[in-house]
């Protein structure tokens, strides 16, 4: 098989669970490809004698499996790697929370071995997708959790005009709004107090960033909606953010958020799922008088 490995940057030294990840690879005979920071990081561990099948550099790779080896934000930033690619990607944990990176590294090389025997399942998530016209060239288009909205720095509340499908919805005055995917339900807009989302449903939240009328509270619209948001602000700019890559756009340009015409394909191990997960990673239902 051909395996896409792409790992956390900032990482001293590669785990033992990772270097177990690539000595049963190897075992396999399977082909991998590997983005350069993470190829350096091997090579300081293993010894610049380490020859991948390939080096990834932006996209010119092809992969069966998609590995993602860090937490969360590793996990997002090849879920936007990926892109309409069609590549399932596994998420191996050496972080903190890893609540979409579950598998822990020590684990790596034993669903690495489910993978080759066929004992998952590929559960797809949805994408939202951003047009506007002021978009960094760098900044990715698609997001697997949020959309941000808000305001710069200490800057005053701003107001975000919002309409559905054409038709008005309301004028959040508001530090920002979160436009979250399910998957996202458990990000940001979780903790502005917005609701957790089975990922499995087809629905699009949007929750306001402290708004400043209490009967503005986060609201679920079905994902083949189009959402439409002219923001004014007395600074005249404000912040866009696609799951975490920031940039700075003006007032009065008009910004259309609707799902993707493509999901990224997760694997998920049998016998998991996003409840278990909601449990073990997050303590949810947990009675603190036991």
């Amino acid at each position: 098989m051909r395996f896409a490995l792409f790992g956390k940057s900032g990482a001293e030294t590669l785990s033992e669970g990772e270097k177990e990840l690539l000595v049963c690879l190897a075992e396999y005979g399977d082909q991998i490809f590997i983005e350069t920071d993470y190829l350096n990081l091997i090579r300081q561990s293993l010894g610049e004698s380490f020859t991948p099948s390939g080096v990834i550099d932006n996209n010119n790779f092809n992969a069966d499996i998609a590995l993602s080896i860090g937490g969360d934000g590793t996990f997002l930033r090849t879920a936007c790697q990926i892109a309409d690619r069609n590549i399932p990607i596994l998420g191996i944990n050496r972080g903190r929370l890893g609540f979409l990176a579950y598998t822990p590294a020590e684990q790596a090389a034993a669903a690495v071995k489910t993978i080759h025997n066929g004992d998952y399942c590929v559960v797809g998530r949805t994408l939202l997708e951003i047009s506007m016209n002021s978009i960094p060239e760098d900044i990715p288009h698609y997001a697997l959790n949020d959309i941000s909205i808000l305001k710069h720095d200490m800057s005053s509340m701003i107001s975000i005009n919002t309409a559905v499908n054409g038709s008005s919805l309301v004028t959040y005055m508001a530090d920002g709004l979160v436009i979250s995917t399910p998957t996202g339900s458990t990000a940001y807009s979780l903790s502005i107090g917005g609701a957790i989302i089975d990922p499995s449903t087809n629905v699009i939240e949007l929750t306001p960033v402290a708004p400043h009328n209490l009967s503005m509270r986060p609201i679920v619209l079905q994902d083949n909606s189009v959402i439409t948001l002219n923001v004014t602000s007395r600074s005249h700019n404000f912040l866009v953010s696609v799951d975490g890559h920031s940039f700075s756009a003006t007032e009065e340009e008009k910004i259309t958020i609707r799902r993707a015409p493509h999901q990224i394909l997760t694997i998920q191990p049998k016998g998991s799922d996003f409840f278990t997960a909601l449990r073990e990673k997050m303590n949810w239902g947990v009675d603190q008088r036991v």
